[in-house]
């Protein structure tokens, strides 16, 4: 084989903290060719992002620190050039995308100017940068783009937005493209659309791509190679069929025994009486439809999946369920009684019974409010549970419940992981003791054993307390282990429902098949299967 692009050998990362020094990156090698695609799998803390950021020497240092090792770019150790020559480098032979670009799109600047400013700052003439850039954002498939150029980051949805950070990526011709979980957070038509592009792109240009992710439907699609990290460290690494099939290490087993979708599907039990039913939900937003004439039936114990698109009218139809939204005609029926209808004292007692899980936590909890805080809080809303003592009992029995320690309570959201919050958002919704738990996307940014321990979690809850879920989500594997119907939904109607095995095994709709045949399997033979016979777009 030979020399490799980037060359990554014996790196160690610490993270000096007022708790002491954290180990993040342990003595780590890996390496990527020209035209190769290399995924990086892992979940967070596993210190996959760190040593992608080590290599585009955009560490917090302090209180990050490189206690050793190498980064080879074409053989020159990245880590002993000065800041100024590091910085040519980065974006003309080594780019970056991040997993949400809308953290990494400046709000004041239009998308147009930004992606041009990627080769001004390089020099290059403003002309042949605005040619350069208008060529790029028609591939990567944006609309109309001499007008995309004068939009705000704000105007373009989470996929078009990472497709515009592919193009200011791509904007100099980089030899290495690091794509920092590029999909985590789209649906799955997005996704694939959003792969099948990188993928074409490498091989138009011959780049060489590093993919950090912890989805292994997207190893399986992309990956000539992987590398798996944990706590730091390599644990193993191989051909994504290697990995997949013949595991050596237990933490790869336990990630490739957490992948969704391939379960036992549930059966419907329709006996239970219906607690909750819409009768021609519509909501338009001007022109834009939102819901149209939605209609559905939730009965006790149930967990009713909503599946679809951005912008299907998903999170419209939950919040006009909870009166977070008015609809502007229609019924949401709660035990027969209109919800629609109910003035402020009314709502305020059926709000303890349907309870919501966002899907940021980070946004949904008040950082300014312990744990205790944020999960006793309804208790002084309602209120219930006067005795204190009582209600520190209880905070730490539904701590313990959502698999966090009692001692938990006194801490603060910044001081947990994704998972770990979105555990103390589901111990929050448990607290009032609800009928009802509409989950809006709530694991879709989880890891994937993560994710398996919480559906596990929320499974539990549902046979131990019969509470029903309105789970909104686009992870279909996550929708197929965990729901017991299914309910499909595509610019603002339903357009197909029925139990979860009718939906998977027999698809009648064109769009529900499209979007079936978009999810990602984990297994890289059944994906290359797949590939060959046209099933993924």
């Amino acid at each position: 084989m030979s020399e490799a692009l980037l060359d990554v050998r014996n790196l160690s990362v610490d993270f000096h903290t007022a708790r002491g020094t954290v180990h993040a990156v342990k003595n780590v090698s890996w390496s990527v060719n020209r035209g190769e695609t290399l995924a990086i799998l892992g979940e967070s803390g596993s210190g996959k992002s760190v040593s992608a950021s080590a290599v585009m020497n955009i560490l917090d240092m302090p209180p990050a620190q490189i206690v050793g090792g190498e980064i080879l770019f074409e053989g020159q150790d990245l880590l002993k050039i000065s800041y100024e020559t590091h910085r040519a480098l980065n974006g003309k032979k080594i780019a970056m995308i991040f997993q949400d670009p809308l953290s990494h799109l400046n709000p004041v600047y239009t998308v147009g100017w930004q992606i041009v400013e990627m080769m001004t700052a390089h020099g290059r003439p403003a002309d042949k940068a605005l040619q350069r850039a208008l060529e790029l954002i028609g591939r990567v498939g944006i609309a109309d783009p001499e007008q995309a150029l004068h939009k705000y980051p704000h105007q373009f949805s989470g996929g078009q937005r990472q497709r515009l950070m592919i193009a200011m990526a791509l904007m100099l011709k980089p030899d290495i493209l690091i794509a920092d979980e590029p999909t985590t957070a789209l649906d799955v038509t997005i996704q694939a659309e959003v792969l099948a592009l990188l993928k074409e792109l490498q091989l138009e240009t011959g780049m060489a791509m590093v993919l950090i992710t912890h989805d292994l439907g997207v190893v399986a699609e992309i990956a000539d190679r992987v590398v798996v990290m944990s706590k730091g460290e390599i644990v193993e690494q191989g051909t994504p069929r290697e990995v997949y099939h013949n595991a050596q290490h237990p933490y790869t087993r336990q990630l490739i025994g957490a992948a969704p979708g391939k379960g036992e599907i549930k059966l419907l039990e329709t006996a239970a009486p219906v607690l909750l039913e819409t009768k021609k939900l519509c909501k338009t937003y001007g022109e834009f439809t939102a819901l149209k004439d939605v209609s559905l039936v939730l009965h006790r114990g149930q967990t009713l999946a909503v599946v679809g698109e951005s912008g299907s009218g998903k999170s419209t139809l939950a919040r006009a369920i909870l009166r977070l939204e008015n609809p502007d005609s229609g019924e949401a029926l709660w035990k027969g009684q209109d919800l629609i209808g109910m003035n402020a004292r009314e709502l305020l007692g059926v709000r303890r019974q349907i309870q919501m899980v966002f899907q940021d936590p980070t946004q949904s909890l008040n950082p300014r409010m312990s744990v205790y805080q944020l999960i006793s809080e309804g208790w002084d809303i309602h209120p219930i549970m006067p005795d204190h003592a009582q209600r520190r009992e209880r905070v730490a029995e539904l701590l313990l419940q959502v698999g966090l320690e009692p001692d938990h309570a006194q801490r603060y959201p910044h001081q947990f992981s994704g998972g770990q919050r979105q555990r103390i958002a589901i111990a929050r919704a448990l607290a009032l003791e609800p009928e009802l738990i509409i989950c809006d996307e709530a694991v879709s940014a989880l890891d994937v054993s993560i994710q398996a321990q919480v559906i596990a979690l929320l499974e539990e809850v549902r046979a131990r307390l019969g509470i029903s879920f309105l789970f909104i989500a686009h992870d279909l594997g996550v929708v197929r282990d965990f729901a017991d119907t299914v309910i499909v939904m595509k610019a603002g109607e339903i357009v197909e429902r029925g139990p979860t095995r009718q939906i998977f095994e027999a698809p009648q709709h064109d769009y529900t098949r499209r979007l079936l045949a978009a999810n990602l399997d984990p297994d890289p033979d059944i994906q290359a299967q797949r590939r060959l016979a046209g099933a993924h777009p």
